[in-house]
């Protein structure tokens, strides 16, 4: 057993364990043991879809010491909005911020391929090797959320008879083009599937998209790193909210304002886990009329389809995409810091990154604190799915603001990092538009939290 010396074990070294490490080692003179499953950082990313692309604004994401991207898009359906990095470019990003961030700097050792086994001791899965850290090291949970992967997990369904199905992540390598895709599922995945076929050529009509659920999707354009246009946002939204009669009308004044898109207009969704979705890419998917409304996917048969709610005919030779996965979990919330290990979680809704990257500048400048003063200034908020959960997560979300922004050293923090989509930097220039979103939050925001909170 090889005895480490650190005074933090991050478990888990993707996006959240990645965030909460880089403002920790900013903030406090510490060693930090990270260990990994993974051959890398980066979590998901390492396992995701080749033609994925971040939902939002690249500065939203990542580390706060290291902005990722944040160029203004000049050409294609989405200029003049930021950019959104690929795939390919995150695992890049995180690779660098390890290397020349963490490691560089002498204080963090970074372990991957290896499965942690519980209180202090992780092991080696390549060479069997065990490691542990000393009763002094704070275990810190960062799998808590861990999405799951449709690449690494068997189909929520059967297959049978020869029948066709791959994960969404093959879709890049099919070699023979079938007349008929079966597009699996009601999220992100799905959307992403469905606007990658159609952006090569495939005919809409040679679409089918097995839709369980209908989804609520944030206007693209509304988040962006610019103060004037997504505290105007909040703003509207706060102001629909405090006069809501339900969370459907709420859904749809919200909609009427622009923020919230539907695929189908005749048809209420029931789902708010709210992506960001360009309307370019709502017009793309509008152009596959079949939807299979009929439940969750049972089993699937050469030519046909077996569901909750019924049975569909499909094509013989038809490709059934699995883009059926838990993106976005919603476990119990639990406070961040505890006894045994502190357990990483969003603080302001829709935004893990900043929110570990909180609790790391929480940690690093107040040591000495108790465990309740900690969670007091960063508490955990849920992840959106269905409509009420969607309410509950912004509910928890604004709270939270209101409570680490009134911390002074942590508010001025907050505003100099772009993982903070509500931030106002130092340096932004003032303006009548500023002012004008601003005056409307201040005024909105505690009416619209009572109601929301009424409504779930």
């Amino acid at each position: 057993m090889t005895t480490l010396d650190a005074d933090y074990l991050v478990v888990g070294a993707g996006a959240t364990g990645m965030a909460f490490t880089d403002a920790l080692i900013d903030h406090a003179d510490v060693r930090v043991a990270m260990v990994d499953r993974r051959h890398g950082v980066g979590g998901h990313w390492l396992a995701a879809y080749p033609f994925v692309r971040l939902h939002q604004a690249s500065p939203f994401y990542g580390v706060a010491s290291t902005v990722l991207g944040g160029s203004v898009q000049a050409i294609g359906p989405e200029a003049g909005l930021h950019e959104r990095a690929g795939q390919p470019a995150i695992v890049a990003y995180y690779d660098q911020v390890l290397s020349e961030r963490m490691l560089g700097s002498g204080r963090v050792s970074f372990h991957p391929g290896c499965e942690y086994d519980g209180g202090r001791t992780f092991r080696s899965r390549i060479s069997g090797e065990r490691f542990e850290v000393p009763e002094r090291c704070r275990v810190v949970d960062a799998r808590y959320l861990a999405p799951d992967i449709v690449a690494e997990m068997p189909p929520r369904f059967v297959v049978e008879g020869g029948a066709r199905v791959v994960a969404v992540n093959d879709l890049v390598r099919l070699e023979h083009a079938p007349s008929q895709y079966v597009v699996v599922g009601s999220g992100k995945t799905a959307t992403d599937a469905i606007v990658w076929l159609l952006g090569r050529g495939v005919d809409p009509d040679s679409l089918c998209w097995v839709r369980p659920r209908d989804p609520w999707m944030l206007n693209r354009a509304l988040i962006q790193p610019s103060p004037e246009i997504y505290l105007g946002m909040v703003a509207t939204m706060m102001e629909a909210a405090a006069s809501a009669h339900s969370l459907d009308t709420l859904f749809l004044a919200l909609e009427d304002a622009g923020i919230m898109l539907r695929v189908d207009p005749s048809v209420t969704p029931t789902m708010a886990k709210a992506p960001t979705l360009g309307t370019w890419e709502l017009e793309l998917l509008r152009s596959v009329t079949h939807v299979v409304r009929l439940g969750h996917l049972l089993a699937v048969r050469p030519g046909r389809l077996e569901l909750t709610d019924g049975a569909v005919g499909v094509a013989a030779d038809a490709v059934v995409v699995n883009c059926a996965a838990d993106g976005l979990k919603n476990p119990p919330l639990v406070p961040i810091w505890q006894p045994s290990a502190m357990t990483l979680q969003p603080v302001r809704a829709g935004f893990p990154c900043f929110g570990a990257a909180l609790a790391g500048y929480v940690e690093g400048t107040r040591r000495t604190s108790s465990d309740q003063a900690k969670n007091a200034i960063a508490a955990p908020s849920p992840f959106g799915n269905s409509l009420a959960q969607w309410a509950a997560m912004n509910v928890h979300g604004l709270r939270n603001s209101a409570a680490f922004n009134a911390e002074p050293d942590v508010r001025d923090w907050a505003n100099r990092v772009t993982l903070n989509a509500s931030r106002v930097p130092p340096d932004h220039p003032s303006s009548p538009e500023l002012s004008a979103a601003q005056e409307r939050l201040q005024a909105a925001v505690g009416p619209g939290v009572i109601r929301l909170g009424q409504l779930t």
